[in-house]
């Protein structure tokens, strides 16, 4: 197994694209910490990950809140003693609105969680990786829309956080690599996941987006939870810094 008795966490955990993820991480022999907001919710997707009782626990955390950040982290370690690997995956989204509609509040919502949420927890679990001779890996889950707007759906701010994360992970590769700490990001495109699930279950609707995938199939969790377990391993030790698109061709086409 890939990931033997690392140490993992992964925020947004109860998310379909954060369960698959701990799934996947748990199967390549990771012990996984899964945080969210929502215990109840965390709890239910924790008892469908196979071997949940001796691999996985749930942990309620708001990264928007620095103190419960620091406690999570700190619990975490005092019972690991390490951590190897941290996945940011929770984030927020705006319903589609114009920017000059859209009042400081809503934009202060998304960049405390897209962006200060992530700042928090990745400056908490660095301080412990710094202590860890085998350094850790970090993977941050951003959005192709990081790279490109929608006509007609109106998320410029989402957008801005994403595209924020994308340097983010950059800047962070840079400054640790000789601490062996690497970090990565992955832009997933369209998956079935999320709010889209809704508009995907008519049959209509995902034939125009299917056909506007070069890959002409929408994207699964799994797909995106591939790619975080390759980051973490082994088998990507030489690879820090990278912006992985998981859009099955989408970015790089013209439409």
């Amino acid at each position: 197994m890939r990931l033997n008795d690392k140490v993992a966490i992964v925020t947004g955990a109860s998310s379909d694209i954060g369960l698959e993820i701990c799934k996947k991480l748990v199967q390549e022999g990771a012990n996984v910490v899964m945080l969210g907001r929502d215990m109840a919710k965390l709890e239910k997707a924790r008892i469908t990950i196979k071997d949940h009782a001796s691999k996985t626990v749930a942990i309620p955390c708001d990264i928007t809140n620095e103190a419960q950040v620091i406690q999570t982290v700190k619990q975490i370690t005092d019972h690991y003693r390490k951590i190897d690997i941290l996945v940011n995956n929770a984030g927020a989204i705006s319903d589609p609105i114009h920017f000059h509609e859209m009042s400081e509040e809503a934009w202060h919502s998304l960049i405390n969680t897209n962006l200060f949420g992530t700042f928090r927890i990745t400056k908490s679990v660095i301080v412990k990786m710094l202590e860890n001779k085998d350094g850790g890996s970090i993977i941050n889950i951003g959005s192709i829309s990081a790279e490109r707007a929608i006509p007609k759906v109106h998320l410029t701010v989402y957008c801005t956080t994403k595209a924020a994360i994308n340097m983010f992970t950059k800047g962070l590769a840079v400054e640790y690599a000789r601490r062996n700490i690497r970090c990565n990001c992955v832009n997933p495109g369209i998956v079935n996941a999320g709010m889209i699930k809704s508009y995907l279950d008519y049959p209509e609707a995902r034939k125009v987006l299917e056909n506007r995938q070069p890959i002409n199939r929408i994207g699964e969790p799994e797909d995106v939870a591939n790619a975080v377990v390759y980051l973490a391993s082994d088998e990507a030790k030489w690879i820090s810094g990278v912006i992985l698109n998981v859009d099955g061709g989408k970015s790089a086409s013209e439409g």
